[in-house]
């Protein structure tokens, strides 16, 4: 997917505000397990929030930078050690401004 723009940035922190993380990255770092997962929960949910945990030795923009390019998704919001990832599936459940 190609960047978002400001405006559909902002739109999809609004809805994200209210998610609870679904996927959490500790100390194996980014996995196949953990890329897995989180292909799974976008083709679902197509806005998911990923949880950074203290003990991952990864640094978060790494990690935004890898998901995205892993699952062709565009990363939202990177907010402390929280990712908003959004990825559009054929659907399109979340419509975009």
């Amino acid at each position: 997917m190609n960047k978002l723009t400001g405006k559909q940035a902002r739109h999809l922190r609004a809805l994200g505000h209210k998610l609870k993380p679904v996927v959490m990255i500790g100390k194996e770092a980014l996995s196949p397990a953990v890329l897995q997962a989180c292909k799974e929960q976008l083709a679902s949910h197509e806005l998911i929030k990923i949880r950074i945990l203290e003990n991952c030795p990864q640094d978060r923009r790494e990690i935004a930078t890898e998901l995205q390019r892993e699952t062709g998704g565009c990363i939202a919001q990177i907010l402390g050690r929280t990712l908003l990832l959004y990825l559009p599936g054929p659907d399109q459940l979340i419509p975009l401004p």
